[in-house]
């Protein structure tokens, strides 16, 4: 469910920590975790504030965008599955889009879509539909991109979801 700053307040009560502070509070615990399966758990939590408007703000605040960026170009396939699934929840808001172009995070995006975890898949293309734009088409549409797009768009037998959102890609963004 989405929040607002009422309903926020109304969750978190009298003594609850607000929600910047929490946020803050899972960076600084990724930021001193050693266990890969603590990480995990952390990038997985801030993937799932990421959907909520609300919290829009507040990630790019505490650079949280740029911590699941970072977490594509980990050997872990379950940091990278996360930290995909919270840029996608992220970039249907324009100025966190923005910023993950400026971030150079288009190449790291392109790269989830050869991974072999569906998810991760998914959300790179699902990232790829909200960042497609005039101002980086050239970057993202790429022979080699359309083609693997186009693959995914024709493997409805394989993946209902994979086709579907390749063909709703193509279909906006493909001339």
């Amino acid at each position: 469910m989405f929040t607002n700053s009422q309903r926020q307040e109304e969750r978190t009560g009298k003594y609850g920590t607000p929600r910047v502070e929490y946020l803050q509070e899972l960076v600084t615990q990724f930021q001193n975790a050693s266990s890969e399966e603590t990480k995990e758990k952390i990038v997985a939590n801030l993937a799932n504030f990421a959907y909520d408007p609300y919290n829009f703000t507040f990630l790019r605040q505490l650079n949280v965008i740029e911590l699941l960026l970072d977490c594509l170009t980990e050997p872990n396939e379950k940091l990278v599955e996360f930290g995909i699934g919270g840029i996608c929840n992220a970039c249907a808001d324009p100025a966190n889009a923005a910023l993950v172009t400026q971030s150079d995070g288009i190449p790291l995006i392109v790269q989830c879509l050869s991974s072999p975890v569906r998810n991760t898949v998914n959300y790179a293309l699902g990232t790829l539909y909200y960042l497609c734009n005039a101002s980086n088409k050239e970057e993202i549409l790429k022979p080699d991109v359309i083609d693997a797009i186009k693959s995914y768009a024709a493997a409805s037998e394989v993946s209902t979801t994979f086709s579907n959102l390749a063909q709703a890609f193509i279909d906006k963004h493909v001339p």
